[in-house]
């Protein structure tokens, strides 16, 4: 069984910085791809940004330029560095990771419960 465990989020104000961490721990054979996704209110999750096992990223655009999303391997974590916090960032973040559990299956889904982040003056 895997768990990913999200923190860092916060109210910020208006062109503020926020990093986001989230550690993955349990028992599996290797953790693919990693992601960060988010949902505001009354909207559909959307893809962040995701990251692969060998650092290949990919960004929403509306994130370009303004957030980066790096892993740790060794931790077992991935960060998502915000900057230039906008309102409309405003949303629940949730961490995405696709594992591998043993050597012999497939990529099982995981997610993380959440962490609000919140911009506003």
């Amino acid at each position: 069984q895997v768990q990913l465990v999200e923190s860092g989020g916060d109210l910020v104000q208006p062109g503020g910085s926020l990093r986001l961490s989230c550690a993955a721990s349990g028992s599996f054979y290797r953790i693919n791809i990693m992601g960060w996704y988010r949902q505001a209110h009354g909207k559909e999750r959307e893809l962040v940004a995701t990251i692969t096992s060998d650092f290949k990223t990919n960004y929403a655009d509306s994130v370009k330029g303004r957030f980066t999303i790096s892993r740790d391997n060794a931790k077992n974590t991935v960060y998502l560095q915000m900057s230039g916090l906008k309102p409309e960032d405003t949303a629940v973040y949730y961490c995405k990771a696709d594992v591998q559990r043993t050597l012999s299956q497939l990529l099982t889904i995981y997610w993380g419960q959440g962490t609000q982040v919140t911009v506003s003056s």
